[in-house]
């Protein structure tokens, strides 16, 4: 096994993790000797052992000795003890000959000294090989610790002649895409830690904006509400927070003159918070700023037209996911995000993917400008 196929495969690990382990980075780790892969393995859910950790264990258990072997993991090993101890220790207890990184990492408690660290206890290190792909892979972690902002990905459900709903669905009407379509989008909710909503959805809709899988998820995304007027009715849904945190962003305005439903919403255990106010609307790129602060790294936006739209035009959105529905509503339909979407100048997509759910249609890609 050569350099790039023992990364590739390393990259290959790391994604196992995507959905398990946010707001921490995928990483997925190789161990080589001799040129033969002794021992692998990944960062598997948030607060478990590192990749580093699990692959000098898979190594053991396969009764290698990992002494004078070359590491290949796809980001600098970390050299702090957080949840679990720094895996720099881990390597040099270990007597690694030298460890090849895809990519620094830019956590300013790392950002080279992980390296140092190797380096000073006579470990050779090296970075960069496949350092686009893994780039790619944690762009959601490096975009928050660069910016502070989370990554922001627009998604919603549509029509092929492009309505996000009907104008009087029965029961079984309730929603544009699949059951198929719509497990994706539970694992979609499980990866970000905020789902983002404005108003008009929470009064039209009223929905859970919650993860409804048949596993436990340890850590349910905050549920955020943009609220200017505080319109938030106190029997919806989203007020329930036993099922997940519920964040109110609304102006000083709403919170100065509706004291008594501010603190309905705290009694409920609502956090009620004051975003800055842009043409009689909560401020998105506040918004984003104090979501940021609060330690939120990758927020998934469910909306109508009006608010997708905003995200776009204010150049705030990272990446789309369109699902597709084969069938054409015409005036039985409403929300046109077909219109709202023309009056935007050109969007040029990169790393466009299709995925087929049965007779569903999943179109996703990033924003070309991140």
């Amino acid at each position: 096994m050569d350099a790039e196929q023992a990364m590739r495969r390393a990259l290959e690990l790391a994604r196992q993790g995507r959905g398990r382990v946010e707001p921490n980075p995928a990483v997925g780790c190789v161990i080589v000797k001799d040129g033969r892969l002794i021992g692998e393995g990944w960062h598997r859910e948030f607060g478990g052992p590192h990749a580093e950790i699990e692959a000098l264990r898979d190594c053991r258990r396969r009764g290698n000795d990992p002494k004078g072997a070359v590491v290949y993991v796809t980001l600098e090993p970390c050299c702090f003890t957080g949840k679990t101890g720094p895996c720099t220790k881990a390597l040099m207890e270990a007597g690694v000959a030298g460890v090849v990184a895809a990519m620094e990492d830019p956590f300013p408690k790392v950002s080279g000294r992980g390296f140092e660290e190797l380096r000073q206890a006579g470990i050779f290190t090296e970075a960069g090989l496949c350092r686009q792909e893994a780039e790619s892979l944690n762009a959601p972690y490096l975009k928050h610790i660069r910016t502070g902002r989370p990554w922001v990905i627009l998604k919603w459900a549509q029509s092929l002649d492009g309505k996000l709903a009907r104008r009087n669905p029965s029961e079984m009407e309730r929603w544009i895409s699949n059951e198929a379509c719509r497990r994706h989008v539970h694992q979609l909710r499980r990866m970000v830690q905020g789902i983002l909503t404005g108003i008009q959805t929470v009064l039209e809709d009223n929905p859970h904006l919650t993860v409804r899988l048949d596993e436990p998820v340890p850590r349910p995304p905050v549920r955020m509400v943009l609220d200017s007027r505080l319109r938030i009715p106190l029997d919806c849904r989203l007020l329930n927070v036993q099922e997940a945190p519920t964040w109110v962003f609304t102006t000083r305005a709403s919170l100065q003159g509706e004291p008594q439903k501010v603190l309905r919403l705290q009694q409920a255990g609502v956090e009620v918070l004051e975003a800055e106010q842009k043409e009689q609307r909560c401020d998105l790129a506040d918004v984003l700023e104090q979501a940021g602060k609060r330690g939120l790294q990758q927020i998934l936006v469910e909306a109508g037209p009006t608010l997708l739209t905003a995200f776009l035009k204010q150049n705030l959105a990272d990446e789309i996911f369109i699902y597709i529905a084969p069938v054409f509503l015409g005036q039985a339909g409403i929300a046109d995000m077909s219109a709202a979407l023309a009056s935007l100048g050109p969007l040029e997509l990169r790393q466009p993917s299709i995925q087929i759910f049965e007779e569903n249609v999943l179109v996703s890609a990033r924003l070309s400008s991140r």
